[in-house]
């Protein structure tokens, strides 16, 4: 009969490999969730897109169901409707938006990677919100730095979420928080990294995790000191970060 402590590392095994983008206890709990709450009520494109996503070989990259859904009532509950992303990948997270924002919303999309954006575009378009997305490939920060240089970007946006390069979290940050607007939100996507941000010094993490881990932990001390902003700390999906900005 296998013991207690034996019972908890098979299944915390089990939560790693299935379980990735939740921190919760058990797969069981998190599917519960996903089935009873998430599923039912996922827009069929974002459901079509998920399902395409799961076939990528970097699936692992993708926005996760439950964190879809909060984005998307989150959208609505703050009527945005002038939006940006940065790492947008097939655009599940991006799709969840486009559906929340207003037929005269926007977004401004940028991801180094063109090819995955439109394995996902097909499904977009079918959806009927492509018009709302201006995609722009490359890295992020030259387009940041051109915004800033025209004033009436300067508190324009209403939302802005971020899922990226971790190593760039804090330099988009001191580029983002001048153009989202007072009481606007900016969402940092893996802020608790895989759990990985309590993991001893010497724990068994994967190459990347470990590699991005001391980003991750840098950028949550300064959002924490912060004096722009007021922040909550959400353990959905991978752990997302809201910062409003008060001033």
């Amino acid at each position: 009969m296998a013991t207690n402590t034996q019972e908890q590392q098979s299944q915390a095994g089990r939560h790693q490999e299935v379980g990735h983008k939740s921190l919760l206890q058990t797969d069981d709990l998190y599917q519960y969730i996903l089935e009873t709450s998430v599923y039912p009520r996922e827009p069929e494109p974002m459901k079509e897109l998920r399902e395409l996503t799961a076939k990528h070989p970097w699936n692992l990259m993708t926005t996760s169901a439950d964190e879809g859904q909060f984005l998307n009532m989150l959208l609505k509950l703050i009527n945005a409707k002038n939006t940006m992303e940065i790492g947008v990948y097939t655009g599940y997270s991006l799709l969840a938006t486009a559906l929340a924002l207003p037929h005269d919303g926007k977004i401004l999309a940028m991801d180094i990677n063109r090819e995955n954006y439109e394995l996902g575009l097909p499904v977009i378009q079918k959806a009927g919100v492509a018009h709302k997305i201006e995609f722009k490939e490359g890295p992020a920060m030259p387009v940041l730095d051109e915004l800033l240089q025209d004033e009436k970007n300067h508190g324009s946006y209403d939302f802005i979420f971020v899922d990226a390069d971790k190593d760039n979290y804090l330099n988009y940050h001191k580029r983002l928080i001048e153009l989202v607007k007072v009481g606007g939100l900016i969402g940092y996507d893996n802020t608790l990294w895989n759990g990985s941000v309590v993991a001893p010094a010497d724990a068994p993490l994967r190459k990347y995790v470990r590699y991005y881990r001391d980003f991750v932990m840098e950028l949550n001390k300064a959002l924490a000191v912060d004096p722009r902003i007021e922040i909550c700390m959400l353990p959905v999906g991978d752990g997302i970060t809201l910062c409003r900005r008060l001033k």
